[in-house]
């Protein structure tokens, strides 16, 4: 049987990939927090931060806009009862590839942090 945090990845995954941010959102709990290189590269002012699904909202909503063909492609993912560890390609046409890693931290069945690295 997969672990319930993989079942909760596929959907993220699936939601990226169709550019559904209701169903998106709806996986985190409401405070959440969201780190990432590329928010800090394109909203200096958050330090690479931000919280809660309003803020979520609209960072995702913005790139769901500017790059309409954003498609991740996991190749690698490991779960524990807490967390995930998810690798894939991003893939923007355009753009080079990016191999990015991901960790979703979980309470209660939501994501509730999560950190991006790539290079």
């Amino acid at each position: 049987m997969k672990n319930e945090n993989l079942l909760v990845l596929d959907k993220w995954i699936e939601s990226f990939n169709s550019k559904d941010l209701d169903t998106l959102l709806s996986l985190y709990n409401n405070n959440a927090e969201h780190f990432s290189p590329k928010l800090k590269t394109r909203k200096p002012e958050t330090n690479g931060l931000i919280k809660g699904k309003d803020q979520l909202r609209d960072w995702w909503k913005d790139a769901f806009e500017r790059l309409p063909k954003l498609h991740y492609q996991p190749n690698y993912s490991i779960a524990d009862d807490k967390s995930v560890f998810v690798e894939y390609v991003r893939t923007v046409p355009g753009e080079d590839n990016l191999i990015v890693g991901e960790v979703l931290f979980f309470e209660n069945g939501l994501i509730v942090r999560s950190k991006v690295f790539h290079s």
